[in-house]
């Protein structure tokens, strides 16, 4: 997620003139890209969207069809293999109505603004790199221009791993976020178009180039492309994996929100479509935390668990950022003052064990914390024991962390819509890392299953002791407190992913 209150990993709070990613993966809120869906046919300005989630085994009957319909609903699309079914009403009982029928086990609206979203979130902008910055970065022989700056690549070994493997054009990392602009000379040679889609409505659209941002919307998903799979060919940077797949599934509307409907479908596409990794900078608008004894949230997570337990069952291994508010995902309560984000939202406190932020905290994903370029936790990074299961450099400001000559900034370089490249940071770019790794992983042990890559990016991760104490800004203060071994703690998991070991064990 980038720092940030937006779908796209909400941008944290960082000194003045950091960069702050949104809430994709950078910070939880992501500005999304693909144009939402109007209204089903009949549908009242006032419509909200909602997913019904059927009982375990069960597919769309007559009889469901039949009382959805009844109770004022509009079928839009349905995921039969996982049960979830998409539906737009103007009806404000809907939900109710529908939990009771025969054969359902749970509905919620996927929001709180009718359809389509009113709502507007500003995100951080990309510290774009001038003309005359990339022209003095210093050329290496056998690397790419701009490779120079970026002290993330050494910070897991992904230079040296590069002189063994590049990884295999056979796998492919689905970036799950605002789109993708694939005409980019860094992204272009490794797009797969086949695994690009716009889910934005809750159905695919595969009309070309439905994938890509719109010149207004944000550059989130472009940037973690980038940072995934840039390719080695003698222009810009250098991606983690450059020589593994990259496609877009562009799931935040024009508004920037990332509703549980698009989530869904993008789960689906990659599922369906031979996608090894996804990578998900964000969180599932509109409630930064779903709280399961409330009856609408407890759906929206049920239906993004099943999507992902899905899309893990086919093959893919899920990589999620873990947030940029210095959250502990481990406390006994969080006051979280940003939910509904899409209307008007309020402070409540919540408990993160019951109240989860998804898909980050689902079973079986990989949840990512940020490093800086000094190799402790971003000030901004949520944490917690038994929650962080590895950590990668999202950046931080230079003012904490300065990287070694020849970089000059703290943050994550990576491409930018129109051909250009630039610098963000947040948790959302800390997970494009791991999300790379994988891919190398994948692309050195091609028949491991996800639960073997999974094992095998931990196993591999190097062991990274608590911060103690963790003073981020010196200002004799605590900023948050690390438990746990130097092998799994709240800071850093498992350790620091390494990409060296993904192409050499």
């Amino acid at each position: 997620m980038t720092a940030s209150h937006s779908r796209r990993r909400r941008a944290v709070a960082i000194p003045a003139g950091m960069a702050l990613a949104t809430a994709l993966a950078f910070l939880p809120n992501i500005q999304a890209t693909a144009a939402e869906a109007a209204p089903a046919a009949g549908a009242e300005a006032t419509s909200l969207s909602y997913v019904v989630n059927l009982h375990p085994g069960q597919g769309l009957s007559g009889h469901v069809k039949r009382e959805i319909s009844k109770a004022g609903g509009t079928i839009v699309t349905s995921y039969d293999r996982i049960g979830v079914v998409v539906v737009h009403s103007s009806n404000p009982d809907f939900a109710q109505t529908v939990r009771q029928v025969r054969g359902v086990a749970s509905a919620g609206a996927t929001r709180t603004a009718p359809l389509p979203s009113a709502a507007t979130t500003d995100v951080g902008t990309p510290k774009v790199l001038s003309a005359q910055e990339a022209a003095s970065a210093e050329a290496v022989a056998g690397k790419d221009p701009l490779e120079s700056l970026q002290w993330d690549l050494p910070a897991i070994k992904a230079d040296r791993a590069h002189e063994k493997s590049l990884g295999s054009s056979k796998v492919t990392v689905a970036v799950i976020d605002t789109g993708v602009d694939d005409t980019h000379p860094d992204i272009a040679p490794n797009f797969d178009r086949q695994a690009s889609v716009n889910c934005v409505s809750g159905m695919p659209d595969t009309s070309d180039g439905a994938w890509r941002p719109s010149a207004a919307e944000s550059p989130h998903g472009t940037h973690v492309a980038g940072e995934i799979a840039a390719a080695k060919n003698g222009i810009g940077m250098t991606g983690v994996a450059p020589g593994v797949k990259v496609s877009g599934i562009k799931v935040s509307n024009p508004d920037g929100f990332f509703y549980t409907e698009a989530v869904v479908c993008g789960f689906m596409w990659a599922a369906e479509h031979g996608v090894d990794v996804t990578n998900n900078s964000y969180y599932t608008d509109p409630w930064y935390f779903n709280c399961k004894n409330d009856p609408d949230q407890k759906a929206l997570v049920e239906a993004v668990s099943r999507a992902s337990r899905y899309a893990e069952k086919k093959g893919a291994v899920n990589v999620a950022a873990a947030g940029n508010e210095n959250y502990d995902l481990a406390s006994d309560e969080i006051l979280d003052p940003s939910s509904p984000n899409d209307t008007t939202p309020g402070d409540r406190v919540i408990d993160p064990s019951e109240c989860l932020d998804i898909p980050t905290q689902l079973p079986g994903v990989v949840t990512v914390a940020a490093t800086g370029a000094k190799g402790l936790k971003s000030s901004f990074s949520n944490y917690g024991r038994g929650i962080i299961d590895i950590a990668a450099p999202g950046g931080d400001s230079t003012k904490y962390q300065t990287p070694a000559p020849p970089a000059t900034s703290g943050l994550i370089l990576g491409t930018l819509p129109g051909g250009k490249w630039g610098y963000m940071a947040g948790t959302s770019m800390a997970s494009p890392h791991v999300a790379g790794v994988a891919a190398l992983i994948k692309s050195t042990h091609p028949h491991a299953s996800a639960a073997q890559v999974k094992a095998l990016l931990y196993a591999q991760a190097d062991a990274t002791a608590c911060t103690e104490p963790y003073d981020i800004d010196g200002d004799g203060k605590v900023d948050a407190v690390c438990e746990g071994p130097k092998n799994r703690n709240g800071f850093y998991g498992h350790g620091m992913a390494d990409a060296l070991d993904a192409v050499t064990r």
